[in-house]
C-alpha cells in the first residue's frame, strides 16, 4: 500500500548520473536512477523497492510513471546525448512492453532515437526466445540496447551474439578492482576488446578515481561513468550541469580541439593491433616481448632470421627452451631487466651453420615493461645482429696484429744494421 501510494504521488522520481566521453571529457548522456522520497525513511534506493514492486505486480505502473517523469526532464536535452534506462526482468518478459514504452515516449516527448535501455543478463535468464523478441522490437522503434553488468552474469558472448546489442556496460566491481588486481585488469582489458570487434561502444561503471579514468581510457573504453565524473542528481541540477558543459566546450582552445580531432581519428582497437604489427614486423631491428616467465609472449619475423629459428617456435615457449645456449649469457641481464634496470650492449654468441665459422654474434638490449599501476609484466627485447660487423673488427684487428709484427720485424733488422755498421765503422777507425 506504502509503495502504490508512492507511485500514486510520484514519491519515486529519476535522478541523473553523467556518463562521459572519454576521450573529449565532455557529456555523453545520463542514467536515469530512480530513487524514493519517503515521508519518513527519506531516500530510499532502488534495491529496496524494485523487489517489492515486482513482487506485487506494481512494476509496470512504476516504471511507466518513472519513465514520463525522466522522459520530461530531459526533453530540451541537446540532441546528441542520450539517456540510458534500466529495464526490469520482468518487463522483458512482457510482449506489451514495446507499446507501453511507445505510449510513455509520447507523453513525455522524447525521442527513440536517443534512448537507450539497459538490460541485465539476469532478465534473459527467464525465457531468452521471449526476452530477445522484445528487445528486437525495441530497437526497432529505434532505441539502443545495452547489457548491463557485463561480466557477471552467463554466457555473455552467446548473449551479444544472440540480442542486437550497441553498447555493453563494463561491471563497476571489474573497474574498482583493476588498479591492485592484475586480473581484473586484464578481465577489463579483453572486455573492452570485444567491443570493437562486434561494433560495439563500450562502458566503464563505478569509476571514482583519475586513475581508473585514465586507464580505461588507454585500454580504448569509450565512456565512462561513476562518482569520479558525477553523482546521480535530481533533474532540478540538470541545467547547471548541461551549463557547464556547453561552457567547457565553449572555452576549448584550438589545441585541444585539434587533439580531440586527432583522437577521433584514431583507429579503434583492432585496427591499431594490425598497425602495430606491420610496424613490429617491418622493423630493421629484432623485437620480442618475453612476459615474466621469460617466455615468448610475441616476436617479429627479423628477430626469428637472426637466431636461424621458425618464427612459430617461439610463442609460447621459454628462452630456456628457445635459446638454450645463450640462456647462461644473458639470463642474469635479463634478471635485472625483470628488477626494473635497462640493460643495453650485451653481445650473444650463437650457433648457426650458415655462418663460416659456424656462429653468429648478436647485441641485444633489456627493457622492462610496465603497466597502468607500474607493476613489471615483462621485458621488451630489440636485437641486432653484429655478425659482419665483428668479422671485419676480427680482420681488422688480425690485420693491425700483422703489422705490427712486420713492424716489429722491420725495427728489429735496421737495429740489427745499425749495429753492424757501427762495429765496422769502430775497427775502421
Amino acid at each position: 500500500m506504502d509503495l502504490r501510494r508512492a507511485i500514486d504521488n510520484q514519491e519515486i522520481v529519476p535522478w541523473f548520473q553523467p556518463i562521459v566521453d572519454h576521450r573529449t571529457g565532455m557529456l555523453s548522456g545520463f542514467e536515469a536512477l530512480a530513487r524514493w522520497h519517503h515521508p519518513q525513511r527519506g531516500i530510499v534506493l532502488p534495491c529496496e523497492f524494485i523487489p517489492l514492486a515486482e513482487r506485487t505486480d506494481l512494476i509496470g505502473p512504476l516504471m511507466d510513471s518513472l519513465l514520463v517523469q525522466a522522459f520530461e526532464a530531459v526533453v530540451d536535452f541537446p540532441e546528441h546525448l542520450t539517456l540510458s534506462v534500466n529495464m526490469s526482468p520482468l518487463q522483458l518478459q512482457d510482449p506489451s512492453l514495446p507499446e507501453q514504452m511507445q505510449c510513455a515516449m509520447e507523453r513525455g516527448g522524447f525521442a527513440f532515437r536517443k534512448l537507450i535501455l539497459e538490460i541485465t543478463e539476469s532478465a534473459l535468464l527467464l525465457n531468452l526466445d521471449l526476452a530477445a523478441g522484445i528487445a528486437k522490437e525495441l530497437k526497432a522503434l529505434g532505441a539502443k540496447l545495452a547489457l548491463d553488468d557485463f561480466g557477471t552474469g552467463y554466457s555473455c558472448l552467446r548473449h551479444l551474439q544472440t540480442l542486437p546489442f550497441d553498447q555493453i556496460k563494463i561491471d563497476a566491481s571489474f573497474v574498482q578492482a583493476m588498479m591492485s588486481q592484475r586480473e581484473s585488469r586484464k578481465i577489463v582489458a579483453a572486455m573492452v576488446g570485444v567491443g570493437p570487434s562486434l561494433g560495439l561502444e563500450t562502458v566503464g561503471e563505478g569509476i571514482e578515481e583519475k586513475e581508473q579514468a585514465d586507464l580505461l581510457f588507454s585500454l580504448g573504453c569509450d565512456l565512462g561513468q561513476g562518482w569520479w565524473y558525477g553523482r546521480p542528481m535530481p533533474a532540478a541540477e540538470l541545467a547547471a550541469i548541461l551549463a557547464k558543459d556547453a561552457q567547457s566546450l565553449k572555452q576549448k582552445d584550438a589545441a585541444s580541439v585539434i587533439a580531440d580531432v586527432a583522437l577521433h581519428l584514431e583507429a579503434m582497437p583492432a585496427e591499431r593491433v594490425a598497425e602495430l604489427q606491420a610496424i613490429y614486423d617491418g622493423a630493421p631491428v629484432g623485437l620480442a616481448f618475453l612476459d615474466r616467465n621469460l617466455r615468448y609472449v610475441s616476436a617479429n619475423e627479423r628477430i626469428a632470421t637472426m637466431k636461424n629459428i621458425p618464427l612459430q617456435d617461439h610463442f609460447g615457449h621459454s628462452l630456456a627452451e628457445v635459446l638454450p645456449d645463450a640462456l647462461p649469457q644473458i639470463e642474469p641481464a635479463l634478471r635485472r631487466a625483470l628488477a626494473g634496470e635497462i640493460v643495453s650492449a650485451i653481445e650473444i654468441r650463437l650457433p648457426n651453420p650458415k655462418q663460416s665459422d659456424g656462429y653468429s654474434t648478436l647485441l641485444s638490449s633489456y627493457q622492462p615493461v610496465r603497466d597502468a599501476v607500474d607493476e613489471i609484466v615483462g621485458i621488451s627485447v630489440v636485437a641486432m645482429d653484429i655478425t659482419e660487423l665483428k668479422r671485419i673488427e676480427q680482420a681488422l684487428a688480425e690485420s693491425e696484429d700483422h703489422f705490427r709484427e712486420a713492424l716489429a720485424s722491420i725495427r728489429q733488422c735496421c737495429r740489427s744494421q745499425i749495429r753492424t755498421a757501427g762495429s765496422g765503422w769502430v775497427r775502421d777507425g
